[in-house]
C-alpha cells in the first residue's frame, strides 16, 4: 500500500512510549480497526518470541478506557500464552474517529490491511471518499465487501470509480447496471462497474441512462459481458490482461453497444 487512497490528519496529542500495560485492561473497538482473526492470533502465539514483539499502539480515551489501535493479534497471542503485560505506545485524548485515523497511519505502508479493512476503518475515520461511497451504496440498498444480491464485492473498483469520476458517476453506474441486469452478484462485478463508470465518466453528459441500460441488455447478460471483456483483454497479450485492461475492454464494449444503430454524427468516438 505504498500510495494510500485516504488522507490522514491527527491533532497534536500526548504520546508515551515503552509503557507496560495490563493485557486484561485493553479493549478492542472493531469500528476503529480490523476484526480479530483468532487463527492468526493463535499462529503468532505458537511461535511467540516475547523479545521480538515490539510495542503495540494503544489509545487511552477521556474516560480512562484503553483501546488497542494496532497490535490486536499480538495482544491476543500474549493473552493465549498467559502473559499479563505487554509493552505499548500510548496515545492520549483521541476519539474513536481519530483512533481509526491512527490505525490507518500505522498501517499505510503495510500489505496486511485489506482494501475492505481500510475502507471500513476509513469510514469510521470520516474519510470523504469512504463516506461518499457509503452514502451512494446505502441509497441503493447495497453493502460493500461480499458478492451477493445486496452487496458489492468489488471493493477496489468501487473506490477507484468514485475517486476518479466522483460519487455521482458511481450512483449513475449502479442505476444503469441494475436497470440492465437486475440486482445480482454478476451485475456488481468490478469489470462491469469499471467499464460502465468509465463510459459515463467520459461521456455522461451525452447519455440517456435508460437507453444505455436497454442497449447493454440487448448485447447480453452481465456474465456474458464479463466473459467477453476477459477474453478480449487476454487476446491482447499477457501485459494486457490486468484489471485496467479488462475494464478498458468493457468500456469499449459499452461504446460499441451505444453506437449500434446510430448515425456517424451521433456516435461516441
Amino acid at each position: 500500500m505504498a500510495k494510500s487512497r485516504f488522507q490522514y490528519v491527527l491533532p497534536d496529542h500526548l504520546v508515551e512510549y515503552g509503557v507496560e500495560v495490563e493485557i486484561d485492561s485493553l479493549k478492542i473497538d472493531e469500528d476503529a480497526q480490523r476484526g480479530l482473526n483468532e487463527k492468526r492470533a493463535k499462529s503468532i502465539a505458537d511461535g511467540l518470541i516475547v523479545d521480538a514483539l515490539g510495542s503495540i499502539v494503544v489509545s487511552e480515551r477521556g474516560d480512562g478506557n484503553r483501546y488497542v489501535v494496532d497490535g490486536m493479534h499480538r495482544t491476543e497471542a500474549c493473552r493465549l500464552k498467559g502473559l499479563r503485560t505487554i509493552k505499548a505506545e500510548i496515545h492520549y485524548g483521541l476519539n474513536q474517529q481519530e483512533e481509526a485515523t491512527l490505525f490507518l497511519i500505522k498501517n499505510r505502508e503495510s500489505a496486511k490491511v485489506s482494501t475492505l479493512d481500510e475502507y471500513k476503518v476509513g469510514l469510521t475515520a470520516g474519510d470523504m471518499l469512504c463516506v461518499s461511497v457509503d452514502r451512494v451504496l446505502k441509497s441503493h440498498g447495497l453493502g460493500l465487501g461480499s458478492s451477493s444480491t445486496n452487496s458489492v464485492g468489488a471493493v477496489s473498483a468501487v473506490l477507484r470509480v468514485t475517486r476518479q469520476y466522483g460519487p455521482d458517476t458511481l450512483d449513475r453506474t449502479l442505476k444503469v447496471v441494475q436497470a440492465a441486469w437486475g440486482r445480482n452478484k454478476e451485475s456488481w462485478d468490478g469489470v462491469i462497474l469499471g467499464g460502465v463508470a468509465m463510459f459515463l465518466g467520459r461521456h455522461g453528459d451525452k447519455i440517456d441512462d435508460d437507453e444505455l441500460a436497454n442497449k447493454l441488455l440487448k448485447r447480453g447478460l452481465a456474465a456474458r459481458w464479463r466473459s467477453e471483456a476477459l477474453t478480449r483483454a487476454s487476446n491482447g497479450g499477457y501485459n494486457n490482461s490486468g484489471t485496467g485492461s479488462r475494464e478498458s475492454q468493457c468500456y469499449q464494449m459499452v461504446v460499441e453497444s451505444w453506437n449500434k444503430g446510430r448515425t456517424a454524427a451521433n456516435r461516441i468516438e
